[in-house]
């Protein structure tokens, strides 16, 4: 298995290559060469089963199966529930899959805990270390501090928007008290964060003394291991109806991964994604007009979905522009330089004819889910699930929902306190975690004041 940059201008890599680094030099995020056939789920196949399949066929020959075997077991026996992402019924013939049974109740934990390990194993057998660099929206670094945590072979470095985030959120990324962990609150929003890593990406020599890497979703094992959570709800619907899934949406590889599961055969043909987003809808546009826009991310009652410039995105046009690099390069250069792209209307009809859409909902709409159900069935969602079911709500349809639900509502007090009047305690596993002293730093937004900091910390 050989992995291409989206812009074209890299070398060729292997699958370990691909997730050691993150970002292509040239830009671009890395994608399979050619993407592997991979059988679907089977009814009762265990979740661990199902991702060591996929990793394994991601990888080829550059990591052994048994391996990935053993990595996978122990990732996922952190989870707090047998199935690790159990299927659960909504009403009618819609249904939650439950990704936030992980050590910081989001569903980034699924992939993060086996990157951990992973790159753990990678780098012990390469006598190496590495620094790893990760912009959060709220859960992301949580997760990523939670499985790197003590790592012996990583540093791990978390930007996070200042003052954007829950307080439970922030607590899961501060609350380690672990010496490889450098939290830094940025005096901006997520983009700005994202912006920064891309940057420090972008300059070769700090990569090569650093030996930096990344864990956000642009990283490519991220997304390989979110296709087992797809498969294994296929699996389970027992029905010949098509699904579409509704994926809250941020940073958009979360739907991309659904995309490429069904690329492989894992998930039937005519599978559908409906990319659930806030008041932030850049995507929605882009989906619906061809618009592309860099615009201020607004703060909203969702906060891991305030972003307006979703990475992954540009996987998907790579994909559907038939792998055409210069047509990325092109508009995300335009986009950088002007604020703004277009997609062309062939490649706009490609995205939609390939099973995307995308609806946007308020915060009042949000909240007013986020009642109603508790109302219904005393089930209570943390808001980017709310959205998510807000806008399966909009339609009657008559085909199956599979609705993901990302996090659990203990991590959003601010919101589900004031919208229910109740509180949702954080799980007692958990809920010794955050109990301790927080560790983080307030910087400026600036990537020379950032880098300078994460040398002054990590310097090899």
């Amino acid at each position: 298995m050989k992995y291409i940059s989206t812009r074209g201008q890299s070398e060729e890599v292997d699958f370990i290559e691909a997730c050691l680094r993150s970002l292509a030099p040239d830009g671009g995020l890395y994608v399979p060469k050619d993407y592997p056939t991979i059988a679907p789920a089977k009814l009762g196949e265990s979740f661990s089963s199902i991702a060591t399949r996929v990793v394994s066929s991601m990888a080829g020959d550059s990591i052994e199966s048994e391996i990935i075997e053993i990595l996978c077991r122990q990732a996922f026996e952190s989870f707090h529930h047998e199935e690790v992402t159990p299927l659960r019924d909504l009403d009618g013939n819609r249904k939650l899959l439950e990704l936030f049974h992980g050590p910081t109740l989001a569903f980034k934990d699924v992939a993060m805990q086996f990157i951990a390990r992973l790159f753990d194993y990678i780098l012990e057998q390469r006598k190496q270390k590495q620094t790893v660099i990760c912009a959060t929206s709220g859960d992301t670094g949580g997760a990523a501090a939670g499985a790197f945590a003590k790592s012996k072979n990583v540093s791990l470095v978390i930007l996070h928007p200042h003052n954007r985030i829950s307080s439970v959120q922030r607590k899961f990324m501060t609350c380690w008290g672990a010496d490889n962990i450098l939290n830094l609150a940025v005096e901006s929003d997520f983009d700005a964060c994202q912006g920064i890593v891309k940057t420090l990406f972008g300059d070769h020599d700090f990569v090569r003394r650093m030996n930096l890497s990344g864990v956000n979703s642009i990283n490519w094992a991220r997304i390989a291991v979110q296709m087992a959570y797809y498969a294994y709800a296929s699996a389970r619907m027992q029905s010949d109806e098509l699904i579409r899934f509704v994926v809250p949406t941020g940073n958009f590889g979360d739907a991309f991964a659904g995309y490429v599961a069904r690329q492989t055969g894992m998930l039937k043909e005519g599978t559908k994604f409906m990319c659930a987003v806030n008041e932030n809808k850049v995507l929605e546009a882009a989906i619906q007009t061809g618009k592309v826009t860099r615009v201020s991310a607004k703060a909203t009652n969702s906060p891991a979905m305030d972003i307006s410039v979703p990475s992954n995105f540009e996987r998907l046009l790579f994909e559907m522009s038939n792998r055409d690099s210069e047509f990325v390069r092109e508009i995300y250069n335009n986009l950088n330089t002007t604020g703004a792209g277009s997609i062309p209307s062939d490649i706009q009809n490609r995205i939609r004819h390939n099973g995307f859409q995308s609806v946007s909902v308020t915060q009042q709409q949000t909240i007013d889910e986020i009642r109603k159900l508790y109302r219904q069935s005393k089930l209570v969602l943390c808001p980017h699930t709310a959205v998510a079911v807000a806008v399966a709500s909009k339609e009657d349809v008559d085909h199956n929902d599979v609705i993901l639900a990302t996090a659990h509502p203990a991590k959003f007090p601010e919101v589900i306190g004031p919208a229910l009047g109740t509180e949702v305690e954080v799980p007692q596993y958990q809920a010794s975690q955050i109990q301790t002293a927080e560790k983080y730093e307030t910087v400026e937004n600036s990537s020379s004041v950032i880098r300078e900091r994460i040398e002054k910390q990590f310097a090899m």
